[in-house]
């Protein structure tokens, strides 16, 4: 960018889709229908999405032209080789497992190396990485750093592994214990905030101390390698695909979303290099099982070549620099009007502070979630609760409930999709609602289930406001 000015979209739009904005009768109607939880509202009622910006974006002309080169020959497709080339071009990784997204690719790893009682230390898990540790009878450990609690103040790279705290964890559990050593980039449970190289480096030095495989959660790599060049001394002038070489020459292997920042709608792998070939062939194995043959883990010839393509436009600076420049906007509008939100803003999207939002209704009533359905009702938007929902436990017998560090309401950016006057329009509305804070009031869980309970709980209001609840 220069001169600080955000740069025109890299791009033309040649296809539309209509959206519509429901009255507010319409939307109270569905909050209510769905429990007061906007997952479980049709995405047709919804005005603008930002709810996910997983496998939510615009693919490219050439990647739906890549979809007409589908090879779907059950075994050894075409396709997959084609993939397989990118990979190794962007990555260095000499092996993938495809699977039909990210949860599907932490399904296959971690079931086949977890065990009962065994810790995966991660900077944050994010919630289906946490719930398939958990399922397999693991304990997923976050090791953020302390910056990340200092929510105002800039700091390049908050999403970092607090190292120290890892060797701890090391020496408290034992290497034995440890299966795998997880670094999620950027940390999306944590603020979006990117990994510096140097805290990569780190954590891969101390994972070859101890004999640890070290991977990535790399769903957005692509926005990591960007804040790296902006931010950490000596990489200003390297091009974004020398920098993810680079970080990905410290890790043994990766999970990966490619409905993230490689810019499709459906699609995931597991990356390994070649020096793993027995683990590549026990995920194999399990892979067969639950996702597919090794060569299409459960997903069409066709998606296969779109992610390929998708994989290279993801690295292009350009585009990072648009993408990157459209969450600030967001983020610059909410801070200027004193919403609290987690600063800097990270690649994707933003995270509101749920509880300095609402600091009348305790974490007991979910303040994130009150945001999550009242931005809703009160303009069409959908975002998403993770916060005192997404990660807060309760103890089965007790039925106590214990909370995250951190409750947030994320705001998360589609790639290609909307206009900054769609942004402009999401500023306005949260905007509205922190000036009106005061009149909404919390909720009470009807409903819920023992793992990722986010999703499909169901709330009703405490008597109130909110809005004509």
């Amino acid at each position: 960018m220069d001169n600080g000015t955000p740069p025109a979209e890299p791009w033309k739009i040649t296809s539309i889709q209509y959206i519509r904005s429901p009255s507010y009768e319409e939307r109270l109607k569905c909050l209510k229908e769905a429990g007061w939880n906007p997952f479980m509202i049709k995405a047709e009622n919804v005005y603008i999405d930002l709810l996910s910006d997983s496998g939510s974006g615009s693919m490219s002309d050439d990647q739906w032209a890549a979809l007409m080169r589908g090879d779907e020959s059950y075994a050894s497709r075409r396709n997959f080789f084609t993939l397989v080339d990118k990979v190794r071009e962007i990555f260095g990784f000499e092996n993938i497992i495809p699977a039909h997204q990210g949860r599907a690719a932490e399904n296959v790893l971690f079931s086949t190396i977890v065990k009962k009682g065994d810790v995966v230390p991660n900077n944050t898990h994010f919630d289906t990485t946490q719930a398939n540790i958990e399922q397999n009878g693991g304990i997923a450990l976050n090791l953020p750093i302390k910056e990340l609690y200092d929510f105002d103040h800039f700091y390049p790279f908050k999403g970092n592994m607090d190292v120290k705290k890892l060797k701890e964890t090391i020496d408290n559990y034992g290497a034995q214990k440890i299966p795998v050593v997880m670094l999620t980039i950027t940390n999306n449970s944590g603020g979006g905030q990117p990994v510096s190289m140097e805290n990569i480096k780190k954590v891969s030095k101390i994972c070859k101390k101890s004999d640890l495989l070290f991977f990535f959660d790399a769903c957005r790599f692509a926005e990591n390698a960007y804040f790296i060049k902006q931010r950490e001394k000596g990489y200003k002038n390297w091009d974004i695909r020398r920098i993810v070489k680079k970080m990905f020459s410290y890790v043994d292997g990766c999970n990966m979303s490619a409905k993230k920042d490689m810019l499709c709608n459906i699609g995931g792998f597991i990356g390994l290099k070649k020096s793993s070939m027995n683990l590549y062939n026990k995920l194999a194995t399990k892979c067969l099982l639950v996702e597919g043959f090794k060569t299409y883990g459960g997903i069409t010839g066709r998606d296969l070549e779109a992610m390929a393509v998708g994989l290279e436009e993801g690295v292009n600076c350009k585009y990072l620099d648009w993408r990157i420049s459209q969450v600030r906007r967001l983020g610059e509008q909410l801070k200027k009007a004193g919403v609290p939100i987690i600063w800097p803003t990270g690649g994707h999207a933003i995270y509101i502070l749920s509880q300095k939002f609402f600091p009348h209704i305790p974490p007991t009533q979910y303040p994130g979630q009150v945001l999550f359905a009242m931005l809703y009702l009160e303009g069409g938007i959908r975002g998403a609760e993770l916060g005192n929902v997404a990660f807060g436990k309760r103890d089965p017998q007790t039925k106590k409930e214990t909370f995250p560090k951190l409750d947030l309401f994320r705001l998360a950016i589609p790639r290609r999709l909307y206009t900054n006057s769609h942004i402009d329009y999401v500023a306005q509305k949260i905007i509205s609602l922190y000036k009106n804070r005061k009149k909404y009031r919390g909720f009470n869980i009807v409903y819920e289930t023992p793992y990722l309970r986010h999703f499909i709980a169901r709330f009703e209001p405490l008597r109130g406001k909110n809005g004509s609840s």
